[in-house]
């Protein structure tokens, strides 16, 4: 599927919930707590709405949705923005998608005073196309924590920073 024939959105609706679960379940890479923990910054997102911490852009291809980002802005701090989440739908992984979602999200970002994204993920070798994803994305390795998350899985934190309007 071409990435720009789908609708983007930043609404997330109740019925996206069953859906965002089962997208970041087919990845096969989180634990019961990861997903427990995605499915809870949904939650705030839909009871809070514009008070939550928590944004989406999400990726629609008009029958149903296929892809998500979740970021924020770091509390206490002037211009830096977490990326949470991005996940695309297995059946629709390695079409673009998640670029597409990549790049909006920091286009967002960037129109809010964004200069800096940070994403961490997992050391652990199943993780190695999400890194690489990230790499081809423009992010930059900045730390490495070894057995962060448990003996054996290492965290590793990635930076971009943004070019605004109001960057030299």
């Amino acid at each position: 599927m071409n990435p720009n024939q789908l609708t983007y959105r930043k609404d997330i609706r109740v019925s996206d919930r069953d859906t965002i679960r089962r997208i970041v379940s087919s990845s096969g890479f989180f634990s019961r707590e990861e997903i427990d923990l995605a499915m809870e910054l949904v939650d705030d997102r839909l009871s809070r709405g514009s008070k939550s911490d928590y944004c989406y852009i999400l990726a629609d291809n008009g029958r149903h949705l296929v892809g998500f980002t979740c970021y924020g802005r770091i509390p206490a701090t002037q211009s830096s923005y977490d990326l949470y989440w991005i996940a695309t739908d297995v059946a629709f992984r390695r079409g673009g998608i998640g670029k597409m979602l990549m790049l909006r999200t920091e286009d967002i970002i960037g129109k809010h005073g964004g200069r800096q994204v940070y994403i961490e993920t997992s050391g652990r070798p199943q993780y190695t196309p999400t890194r690489l994803f990230y790499e081809a994305c423009g992010y930059i390795q900045v730390a490495f924590l070894r057995d962060y998350y448990a003996s054996g899985d290492d965290k590793i934190i990635y930076v971009k920073t943004l070019k605004n309007e109001d960057s030299p």
